[in-house]
């Protein structure tokens, strides 16, 4: 199955400061390995239209039935996976370049039917805006209604049936 991870209104190539926390720039994002967190996917620069990510998944069943994604780009224990999203960049006032905040896109938090029609059609679609509410990069867990899943083949290729998930927790 892919997971693909559809993102807009990135926050920008810099990060302002504040009281405890340092300004960076030349901001970009990426997808994190599982157990390699200097290994990033394809990593969009903060001032991107949009950025996209297409990972290679698969579901497995856990003991009680339910659905568990799972794959290289995939963290967590069964029934609490997520991926990361890094946000990496340089300190203004120090340095070379580094991790300074991450978003968990939870996958717990997909609800059971989307995550099954998405096994049996091979897509499940993460879509979600990358700025908070304070213009800084996105970061925390995320959940519904902050990412909206989606199952199911290409929006206009008519084949298939979609299944999507737009309500749910607030974020963590």
């Amino acid at each position: 199955m892919e997971l693909r991870i559809e993102a807009t209104d990135l926050p920008g190539r810099t990060c302002v400061g504040g009281p405890g926390f340092p300004a960076y720039e030349d901001v970009h994002v990426a997808v994190q390995r599982r157990g390699r967190p200097a290994e990033l996917l394809d990593p969009q620069p903060g001032d991107a239209a949009s950025a996209r990510w297409a990972l290679e998944c698969e579901v497995k069943r856990l003991p009680d039935g339910r659905p568990d994604v799972t794959g290289r780009y995939v963290q967590g224990a069964p029934g609490g996976r997520f991926v990361y999203l890094s946000w990496v960049g340089a300190e203004v006032a120090g340095e070379g370049r580094s991790m300074f905040r991450r978003a968990k896109l939870m996958l717990e938090a997909v609800d059971r039917e989307t995550v099954e029609a998405a096994a049996v059609s091979g897509l499940l679609v993460a879509r979600l805006g990358l700025t908070d509410v304070k213009g800084h990069p996105l970061c925390a867990a995320v959940r519904p209604p902050l990412v909206v899943w989606r199952a199911g083949e290409e929006e206009g290729e008519g084949a298939g049936e979609e299944t999507g998930q737009e309500t749910g927790e607030g974020p963590a």
